[in-house]
């Protein structure tokens, strides 16, 4: 009994069509037909129109076999390359802790004469 595709988010699912129709026009561009590209990526047609369609349930080795049929499986080293957020997160991490000041010295500085307003004590 096959599973449930996952669940995925209207953004992820305009992510994934974009893909399968990108990977469509290069077939395409290739003039290659569906049953070429299904037999040398060693999947069904079914599983190619799929991952044409961008469907979520088709697996990631399906579309990196379609991607590699098509000579684009160098395009795989260009995905999350750029991770900026999780650089910026390492970065914080191993900054070092800004100086605070302890509450006994905070006590200690609203008693002092200085913060009586000029007032004689």
């Amino acid at each position: 009994m096959p599973r449930k595709p996952p669940i995925v988010f209207p953004q992820e699912q305009r992510l994934l069509s974009a893909l399968g129709e990108r990977l469509r026009l290069a077939r395409k561009r290739r003039k290659l037909s569906n049953a070429v590209v299904a037999q040398r990526a060693g999947i069904s047609r079914t599983t190619l129109y799929k991952v044409e369609d961008g469907d979520a349930g088709a697996t990631l080795g399906s579309y990196v076999r379609v991607l590699a049929v098509l000579g684009l499986e160098g395009d795989l080293d260009q995905l999350a390359a750029d991770d900026r957020v999780g650089r910026k997160l390492q970065d914080l991490a191993l900054e070092p802790a800004p100086h605070r000041r302890t509450a006994s010295r905070a006590k200690t500085a609203k008693s002092s004469p200085a913060s009586n307003d000029g007032e004689p004590t």
